[in-house]
C-alpha cells in the first residue's frame, strides 16, 4: 500500500510540474527582438494571444506614446493582415538627422484579411522603432484587441511599481542603457549610424521573432517538463519494484 502511494504521488508530482511549465499567454505584450537601448533603434514585437474559445482576434490597434514620440516607425508586413500607420502633428517638433520633424506615428492598426487569430493561437506583429528616448526607462503602448464577435478588450491600464498587475495592463517596453553601438539622433555622423541600425534591425526581425521573448520561456518549460517526467517515472518504478519484493517475500 505504501509503495502504491509513493508511485501515485510521484506521478502526480510529474503531472503538476508539466502543468506549471506550460507557457501561458495572459495579455497583449511587447518585447524587443534582441535589445532596446536608449538613443538607438530596435525591432519590437507585439504578441497578441487569443483568449476566447468562440471568437477570433480580427483587429489590433497600438497607440504610440505621446510623451516620447518616435520619429521612425516601420511595421513589418504580416501575412494575412492589412496594416495602417497613422501620424499626428507634434506639439514640439523632433530633430532627427539634422532635420526638424513636425509629425510622428501615433497609431498602428492591423486588420485581418481572413479569420485572424483563431482560438488557441497567438500572433506577433513586429515593428522597427527609433530613435528610442534617452531620458526614459520604459515606453507604454496602449492596445485595443477586437474579436470577430465585436468584443473589444482595452489593454490600457498602466502598471504601477509596487502594486498588483491590473486586469488589463498596457504593453510596456523596458529600455536598456545605451552602449557604444547605440547613438542618439543628433548630428549628421550619428544620423548615418542610426540609418544602418534601423536597416539591420528590420533585416533581423524574421530570425529574431522565432527566438525573442518566447525563447527563455520555452527553454524553461522544456527543462521543467523533463524534470516532471523523470520524477513521475521514478515514482512509478519504485512502486513496481516494491510490489515485486513484497510478492517475492
Amino acid at each position: 500500500m505504501k509503495a502504491s502511494r509513493i508511485a501515485a504521488a510521484g506521478a502526480v508530482a510529474g503531472a503538476a510540474v508539466l502543468a506549471v511549465s506550460t507557457p501561458c499567454f495572459a495579455h497583449v505584450g511587447v518585447q524587443p527582438e534582441g535589445e532596446a537601448a536608449k538613443g538607438g533603434y530596435a525591432v519590437v514585437g507585439f504578441k497578441v494571444p487569443n483568449e476566447r474559445d468562440d471568437a477570433s482576434t480580427t483587429k489590433l490597434e497600438i497607440t504610440f506614446p505621446t510623451d516620447h514620440p518616435l520619429a521612425s516607425v516601420m511595421p513589418q508586413p504580416v501575412e494575412g493582415w492589412d496594416v495602417k500607420v497613422t501620424k499626428s502633428t507634434l506639439d514640439k517638433p523632433l530633430e532627427m538627422h539634422g532635420k526638424k520633424i513636425n509629425e510622428a506615428v501615433s497609431k498602428v492598426t492591423w486588420t485581418a484579411q481572413g479569420d485572424g487569430i483563431e482560438p488557441g493561437f497567438f500572433q506577433k506583429f513586429p515593428v522597427s522603432v527609433g530613435t528610442l528616448p534617452e531620458d526614459a526607462d520604459e515606453l507604454v503602448f496602449k492596445a485595443l484587441q477586437t474579436y470577430s464577435n465585436k468584443e473589444v478588450v482595452r489593454w490600457i491600464e498602466v502598471p504601477q511599481k509596487g502594486q498588483e498587475e491590473p486586469e488589463h495592463p498596457a504593453p510596456v517596453l523596458a529600455l536598456s542603457e545605451a552602449s557604444d553601438d547605440h547613438h542618439g539622433a543628433s548630428g549628421d555622423d550619428k544620423g548615418s549610424d542610426d540609418s544602418v541600425s534601423a536597416e539591420k534591425a528590420s533585416a533581423e526581425t524574421s530570425a529574431a521573432s522565432d527566438e525573442g521573448d518566447s525563447g527563455g520561456t520555452d527553454t524553461t518549460a522544456r527543462v521543467l517538463g523533463v524534470v516532471g517526467i523523470v520524477v513521475g517515472a521514478a515514482g512509478v518504478a519504485y512502486g513496481v519494484l516494491a510490489g515485486r519484493r513484497r510478492t517475492t517475500a
